[in-house]
């Protein structure tokens, strides 16, 4: 089992969205929703590494599904700013497909996380 957060490649991969949806929306004036994206897209590698400092599995399991669940959360958001505009598709759907694969990492990690960690 990987001992640092930092080393899991979902963490990773959820860190470096994030910063892709920060770096992409800097321009966006309108300010309500480029913070609820990068909120959304933070909370994702946020959560993860706030769990994995959780001493139960069920507690990192926990913060694993609400990551999971900004996941979702995302995915929302970035087909929302497709259809006003506000997100270009090409971007969006890869954001989107790679929140998708997030999610499935974060399921598998928790399934792992309960059966190992005590």
């Amino acid at each position: 089992m990987v001992a640092r957060f930092e080393d899991l490649a979902v963490w990773k991969r959820s860190a470096r969205l994030s910063a892709e949806l920060y770096k992409s929306s800097r321009e966006l004036k309108d300010f309500g929703f480029r913070d609820q994206i990068t909120r959304a897209g933070l909370s994702i590698p946020s959560n993860i590494a706030e769990g994995y400092e959780r001493e139960s599995a069920k507690e990192t399991a926990n913060f694993l599904n609400y990551a999971k669940g900004s996941a979702g959360e995302l995915r929302t958001q970035l087909y929302i700013g497709m259809d006003i505009g506000y997100i270009e598709r090409e971007a969006g759907m890869q954001w989107i497909k790679e929140a998708e694969e997030i999610s499935r990492m974060l399921h598998g990690l928790m399934q792992t996380i309960r059966t190992q960690k005590t």
